[in-house]
């Protein structure tokens, strides 16, 4: 994880916006409605992120603007979260 944070502190947001443009613009479901391996993966990570935003001991008020963060912006709202939101492991 520290190897992580390290990249992250080195690239700049951006250079990881075109990243979360292409992930973005993926389509999360199979033409029979069936989750494709790109909806796995997101729900995964947002998961992830929601329940490290439920353990930490912050403010109610940064714990709401982080979850409208992953809220309204699924994919990059978790990755932003988690790589951005100092969060204490």
């Amino acid at each position: 994880m520290r190897r992580l944070s390290l990249l992250a502190a080195r690239l700049s947001p951006a250079a990881l916006l075109p990243l979360l443009l292409l992930i973005s613009s993926c389509s999360r479901y199979n033409n029979n409605g069936s989750l494709s391996i790109a909806g796995v993966l997101y729900l995964i990570l947002a998961i992830y992120a929601l329940v490290s935003l439920l353990k930490q001991d912050w403010s109610l008020g940064k714990k709401l603007i982080w979850g409208v963060i992953i809220w309204f912006f699924p994919i990059g709202g978790s990755i932003i979260y988690l790589l951005f939101s100092g969060r204490s492991n």
